[in-house]
């Protein structure tokens, strides 16, 4: 982890769909600045709070910025290397850091060296650029050779990660984002299926330059503490609890998400040290409005996720509550061009923005929320407490999901006799005292209790 990211909060956003850039490249057309759109919306970015950008690709590409045509320049469909310059010192200037997609286990069958070994076959320096590439068959694509494709899609072609040169080009290209866009981070596409030396030069070679810049990887499944360590990455995708926020308030099951919060950051927890990216949705995902059966849970699952051990990332578009869904197979309806005057116009749920407002608020001035210890208070079907505690510092979260007041009890090992403060209900305070103390809670929202002592 780097000293940065203890409080960071970050807004994702999906460049390509974001600024309505056309679906296809077509490599010909002038640049069109569409990253200045980005730009337009920082104030609204920082008003609530976020101090971290994370861009989805950017770079020049076929369609949808995961199949890379060159990892050098920016995509022509959103602008020039220079309008990212200018977009990145803009960041900078407010205080903000960025963070850009590194999209390095494949390419799209327009990069220029793979055009090499379609043009000159065999006597191509560039066919050992590729996995499994061999000349002894056809592709889906009738190319007179076979390679290997990322996850069975030939359009994604897999990049031979051990091959030195395929190694140098790609580290190169990471140095030209640190010199020229002044990068704080990568957030490292598929990165269960890198190499696993790929991912230690990778580290070496970006920590020597910046030992503060920060490499997240996206990991679905397996055991994070396997890449996210000393010498690889400092974070990855928290995406088992993404499962668990959704479908707790779904099923009216809290006992989903805190099972994977004390199996993760409980004592002896095994990712209890760690650092991961918090998310409710993203651009591969159904948005969280529409992953809700009901969409008052929105206020408490944010809460949630603002207050338990990890980074928070809100993607742009569900401040508000937008929803949107895969729809035949396409992740655009998850990518849309949203302008920002209209969206606050009609935003499904207007008060949101304003939650997340005072999350970040709570957050970035309470230590304990940042980096504090976890431990589980109480876990009911549609009640939740748990607490973060840092030196002397204590917080008590506590939500319910219900649609009335409901009351619950804590005893004096639960929340420590003294007066507790309510964070996220200002003037609210509440006093434990003898063996159990009750506590009541409004229909749908939560508390965040600071101790006083």
């Amino acid at each position: 982890m780097t000293s940065w990211t203890e409080n960071a909060i970050f807004y994702h956003i999906y460049p390509l769909g974001f600024s309505g850039a056309p679906e296809f490249n077509d490599f010909r057309s002038a640049p069109v600045a569409r990253l200045n759109k980005i730009g337009s919306w920082l104030d609204h970015i920082q008003n609530l709070g976020f101090n971290s950008l994370y861009l989805g690709p950017v770079f020049e590409s076929t369609k949808h910025g995961y199949d890379t045509s060159d990892y050098y320049h920016i995509d022509r469909r959103l602008g020039t290397d220079d309008d990212m310059v200018n977009l990145s010192n803009e960041i900078h200037r407010r205080g903000m850091r960025l963070v850009l997609d590194g999209v390095f286990n494949h390419v799209g069958r327009d990069f220029w060296a793979f055009r090499d070994v379609q043009a000159n076959g065999k006597s191509s320096p560039f066919c050992h650029w590729f996995a499994n590439l061999r000349f002894d068959g056809t592709s889906p694509f009738g190319d007179p050779f076979t390679y290997e494709g990322w996850n069975g899609y030939y359009d994604l072609v897999k990049l031979n990660l051990q091959n030195p040169e395929v190694r140098d080009h790609l580290l190169y290209a990471v140095e030209s984002w640190i010199q020229n866009f002044n990068i704080d981070g990568i957030r490292l596409d598929a990165a269960d299926q890198l190499d696993m030396g790929f991912i230690e030069n990778l580290t070496e070679f970006c920590k020597r330059r910046n030992p503060d810049l920060w490499l997240m990887g996206e990991l679905i499944h397996g055991d994070y503490a396997r890449w996210v360590r000393p010498g690889r990455f400092d974070s990855c995708t928290n995406y088992e609890a993404y499962k668990g926020l959704y479908s707790s308030f779904n099923d009216k099951n809290f006992f989903e998400i805190a099972y994977s919060l004390k199996r993760q950051f409980g004592d002896h927890g095994l990712y209890e040290n760690l650092s991961l990216y918090s998310f409710a949705d993203n651009h591969d995902v159904d948005r969280i409005a529409s992953q809700l059966k009901v969409q008052a849970d929105l206020f408490n699952l944010y809460t949630v996720m603002y207050t338990m051990p990890g980074i928070p990332s809100v993607y742009y578009g569900s401040e508000w509550g937008f929803g949107g869904r895969k729809t035949n197979g396409s992740d655009n309806p998850l990518r849309p061009n949203i302008d920002l005057n209209t969206a606050i116009q009609t935003a499904p749920q207007p008060d949101l923005p304003g939650h997340l407002q005072k999350l970040a608020q709570i957050r970035l001035s309470t230590a304990a929320l940042q980096n504090g210890r976890y431990s589980q208070v109480l876990v009911a079907s549609q009640q939740y407490a748990f607490m973060r505690e840092k030196d002397a510092a204590k917080v008590l979260v506590v939500v319910n999901s219900e649609d009335r007041v409901t009351e619950i009890a804590l005893t004096r090992q639960q929340a420590a006799n003294g007066l507790w403060v309510d964070l996220l209900n200002p003037g609210v305070e509440w006093v434990s005292q003898g063996d159990k103390t009750p506590l009541i809670l409004d229909a749908k929202w939560g508390r965040i209790l600071s101790y006083q002592g």
